[in-house]
Parts: C-alpha cells; sequence; structure tokens
C-alpha cells in the first residue's frame, strides 16, 4: 500500500506541477500515470476492499491536487477553501471509483474509452450543478501556452481535456507494457507515437495561429482599474466617490476616438434600489462625464437590490427580511450612454457560498447559515434567464457583459456571442485572494475564452490584472496587481461564429453518452478476469 500512496501522491504533485501560471503544460500529459498504475496493482492483486482502497488513494491524488493549485481561496475564505477541496476531491475520486468498478468488469479497449469519457463527462456536469468549480477542468491546463490550443475554435476546452487523457492513456499503456515485457522496440515505438500525440496538435495549432488575421472593424476602449481594496475600503466609499474617481482615471486616456469605458464588477457597491439606480447621484456623474464624451459608452458593475411586497412576485432567490417583505440582491452589469434608457444584466453564474446557497432545503438545517457568510455577503444572487447584449451608441458595437466566474464556463460565453455579440467585456474584481495564483489563473482562462469565440476581450479589474487580450488569446496591454490607473488600446469587433461557438460542448456530450453506455453495459457483464 505504501507504493500506492506514493505513486497517488506523485499523480498530484505532477497535475498541479502541470497547472497555470506557474506550472508547465507537459506535466499534464504524464499526471495520471502513476495513479492508473496504482489503481491496476490495486484491481490485478486480488486483494479484498479493492473499491475503498482505490478510492482512498484517487482521494489522497485529487486532495493534493486541489491543495496545490486552489489554497489561495484561502484569502477570501478559509471554510470556503476546505469545503472547495474536499467535495471537489471528493466527486474527482468517486469519478475515478467508477472507473475502477468497470475496469473491473470489461476488457482494457472498451475501459480505456469509458475513463476519458466519464471524466469528461464529469467535468460538463461539473458546470451545471449548484456546486460547480470547473476551476481544474482538464482544458484549462493550456491557458499559458495558448500557442498549443489556437483549434480550441473547434473544440473548445474539451478537447484539451480529451487530448491529456489520450496522451495519459497512450504512456501508461507504453510504460506497462514495457515494465511487464522489458521490450525496448515497443517501448520506443509507444513513445515515438505519443511524442507525435502532443506534436501534431502543437503544429497544427501554430498552423492556426499563423494563418490567422484578426476579423472586424476596430474599436478603442479605456479600461480603468480602481483598486479598491475589497476589505476595507470597497463598503465604506459613497457610491458618487467612485463614480468621481472613475471618471478621474478615465479622464488620463480619454479623447472623442474612445468608444468604450470599462470599469470593474460591482465597481458601485453600496446597493442601489433597483427602480432609483437611473436617477441617482452617481449616474448623475457619469452622465456629465459622457456629456463631454459623447460618442463614449460607459459599461461597469454595480450591486443592486430590489424590495418585494407581493408574495406572487417572489422568485427562488428572493431573500427574506421581515415579515410581509423580501429583497432580490444583484450583481449587476450597465451601460451608460447617450440613449434613454440604461441597459442591465444580472450575473447569473453564481459563485458557490457566497453569491448562491445550492440545496438550502437540505443544507441549511445542517450548516444554519455558514456558507453564506463566506465572502462577505449574506444574501442569494439573482440571475436571469438569457445571456444580456449591451448595443453601444454605434449599433454595430456589441458588447458581452461577463461578470467575473461566468468567464470560466465556455459554452455559457457562446451564449453572449450567439446573441449577437462581437467583442466580449470581462469585469471582475479579483482582490479577495491577494497576490496568489488566483487572481492569475482568472486572467488566464479567460485568453481559452478568446479563441474559442474569436472575440477580442476588454477586461477591467477592480484590481487584479486589467487586460487587453486579442482573438488569438494573447496579452496585447495590462495593468498588473494593486495599480491604480487606466489603459488605452484598440480591439477587434468579430461577427463570425467558431464551429464551437455554433456547436457548444459537442464533445462532452458525446462523452456523456459513451459514458452512459459502457456504464450500463458493464453492470450486465460479470468482473473481467484480466
Amino acid at each position: 500500500m505504501k507504493k500506492n500512496i506514493f505513486l497517488a501522491l506523485l499523480s498530484g504533485l505532477l497535475l498541479a506541477a502541470a497547472w497555470p501560471t506557474h506550472g508547465f503544460a507537459l506535466f499534464a500529459f504524464i499526471g495520471f500515470i502513476p495513479l492508473i498504475w496504482a489503481e491496476y496493482r490495486i484491481r490485478t492483486s486480488k486483494i479484498v476492499r479493492s473499491n475503498a482502497k482505490v478510492f482512498a488513494v484517487a482521494y489522497l491524488a485529487f486532495v493534493t491536487w486541489n491543495t496545490l493549485t486552489t489554497w489561495w481561496l484561502w484569502f477570501s475564505t478559509p471554510f470556503g477553501m476546505l469545503f472547495a477541496i474536499l467535495v471537489n476531491s471528493l466527486v474527482m475520486a468517486i469519478v475515478f471509483l467508477i472507473y475502477h468498478i468497470v475496469a473491473k468488469r470489461l476488457p482494457s479497449k472498451i475501459h480505456w474509452v469509458f475513463l476519458p469519457a466519464i471524466w469528461i463527462a464529469f467535468e460538463k456536469f461539473h458546470l451545471n450543478w449548484d456546486f460547480s468549480w470547473p476551476w481544474l477542468n482538464l482544458g484549462n491546463v493550456f491557458s499559458e501556452t495558448t500557442t498549443w490550443i489556437q483549434w480550441y475554435e473547434y473544440t473548445g476546452s474539451f478537447g484539451g481535456s480529451l487530448w491529456v487523457w489520450i496522451i495519459n492513456i497512450g504512456l501508461y499503456k507504453t510504460f506497462i507494457h514495457y515494465y511487464e515485457n522489458r521490450d525496448r522496440n515497443r517501448l520506443k515505438i509507444g513513445l515515438s507515437k505519443n511524442l507525435l500525440g502532443i506534436a501534431i496538435p502543437i503544429i497544427i495549432s501554430a498552423i492556426i495561429a499563423h494563418n490567422y488575421m484578426e476579423k472586424g472593424e476596430s474599436l478603442s476602449v479605456v479600461i480603468v482599474q480602481p483598486n479598491i481594496n475589497p476589505y476595507t475600503e470597497k463598503y465604506e466609499r459613497s457610491n458618487n466617490d467612485i463614480a468621481i474617481l472613475l471618471g478621474n482615471l478615465a479622464d488620463v486616456k480619454m479623447d472623442s476616438s474612445v468608444d468604450f469605458v470599462i470599469a470593474p464588477e460591482t465597481v458601485f457597491a453600496k446597493n442601489f434600489r433597483l427602480d432609483e439606480f437611473e436617477r441617482s447621484q452617481a449616474i448623475y456623474i457619469l452622465k456629465q462625464f459622457i456629456a463631454v464624451y459623447p460618442n463614449t459608452n460607459f459599461l461597469g458593475g454595480v450591486a443592486m437590490i430590489d424590495f418585494i411586497t407581493d408574495i406572487n412576485k417572489l422568485n427562488p432567490q428572493s431573500n427574506f427580511l421581515k415579515d410581509g417583505l423580501w429583497y432580490d440582491d444583484y450583481n449587476s452589469a450597465f451601460l451608460l450612454n447617450k440613449k434613454e434608457e440604461i441597459a442591465l444584466y444580472h450575473k447569473s453564474k453564481l459563485v458557490v457560498g457566497v453569491e448562491n446557497f445550492p440545496y438550502q432545503s437540505i443544507l441549511r438545517p445542517l450548516l444554519g447559515n455558514i456558507m453564506i457568510d463566506l465572502g462577505g455577503t449574506v444574501a442569494m444572487k439573482t440571475t436571469q434567464k438569457d445571456r444580456e447584449v449591451f448595443v453601444g451608441n454605434n449599433p454595430n458595437q456589441k458588447a458581452a457583459p461577463i461578470i467575473c466566474y461566468e468567464s470560466v464556463y465556455g459554452e455559457y460565453v457562446t451564449d453572449y456571442v450567439k446573441n449577437g455579440a462581437n467583442f466580449l467585456a470581462i469585469i471582475t474584481n479579483d482582490a479577495w485572494w491577494d497576490n496568489t495564483q488566483g487572481h492569475k489563473q482568472h486572467l488566464s482562462y479567460a485568453k481559452l475564452r478568446a479563441i474559442e469565440t474569436r472575440r477580442s476581450i476588454a477586461r477591467s479589474a477592480n484590481t487584479g490584472i486589467s487586460a487587453i487580450i486579442n482573438q488569438k488569446g494573447e496579452l496585447v496591454q495590462t495593468l498588473g496587481y494593486e495599480k491604480q490607473g487606466s489603459i488605452k488600446g484598440n480591439l477587434k469587433l468579430n461577427n463570425e461564429l467558431t464551429f464551437y461557438t455554433s456547436y457548444g460542448d459537442y464533445i462532452a456530450r458525446i462523452a456523456l453518452l459513451v459514458a452512459g453506455l459502457i456504464f450500463f453495459y458493464s453492470i450486465g457483464r460479470k468482473k473481467n478476469r484480466l
């Protein structure tokens, strides 16, 4: 068992060593090999309680990986970090256990198909259930090596997940054959095939990158980064003061050619009444700024609240305040320009525990309000069904107002694009995690969305890293962590749809079908003797 423990730890360390932004993605191609070998040793040793032993080594591997890559959640919420690491590792270990159970019943040619299929199906599930935490989906591992994955415009990040599994399984089979037979010729052939399996997609990506020309008209943006401390300052400054600050930061780079000014998530942190927002003093201050630059659009984030007295108007996310009074709490984006109406979008992919309390009927009696208090908020956020697109003064300028965590979800982002968005405006507040890998990984993942949709990105962070990203996922300009200021640059407005935008996570849906068929087929079979 000691050797299996070592193999589990080695897998966890290799996967962590692959992870952006400090890691090197090549380690992902061998990260699962030690764990697969540990499972094989347990399965073929005829020991009792093999399921429990496989689960234990898998859990150890995944706890190691999760801890070393997402420990920075501690700075936002210690309990949330522990919960995320332990539960995410638990779900991963259950998936690997299911593979073990199927592998005992089916020939290797079938269970080697089942392993990547069930893992990718899990990743897809992890994008959509209430405890969604897709931060460690395998396709994200290449976010710092975008020259390798320009083909994500066809496959999305699930193409990367499949790539990782194909190489891990191929190298493992090569290794185990040599370990058992000491056949050097087969070893050389196997290594050569798998090296080609790594090299060919990279070469294809390089060809795509070389031939790709950014599409669309030019858009001039000014991105502001106010650098407001979310723990000591964010909720103390008035919205009016923030409006003045944003205007001053933008004004340094402004001229009549600027099309969009973009400010971060909930930069107006003190809740506006939903029905009073347009008449507020802060909006009046911004309108004065817009009056000087009448062709400019101002896109930013705002916290909003709407009180409800009619019980028939409640939704599942409404919060109880007192007898006869409820409220909806919003994390929203707004667009202000010379049009009479201010456009609004309400964030709809919520951070578990901070903005969303999953399975309340089960967990609230057990945990009380402990999950609600994780990030300094005590209310569930209210979402909206459809992805909003903000149309500028120029009707050809259409922004996707993506709020923070939403930028981690590939197919979700394509919904903005299918609704007409020709550039992505990501607004976020990454200051919760201190100067750690958290905000760097968040920025890095945004590059995947640029490649998948071939949309340029203007990213405004309260502090974190504000940036302009081109359609190939390359960082064009950045403003670093804890720096107050603004950046100005140009990006392109692309109206064409990529294959991935049109068809979404089709790889995951195929994987789900394949995994389901194999699993149910295995139920009717006796355990495989080999």
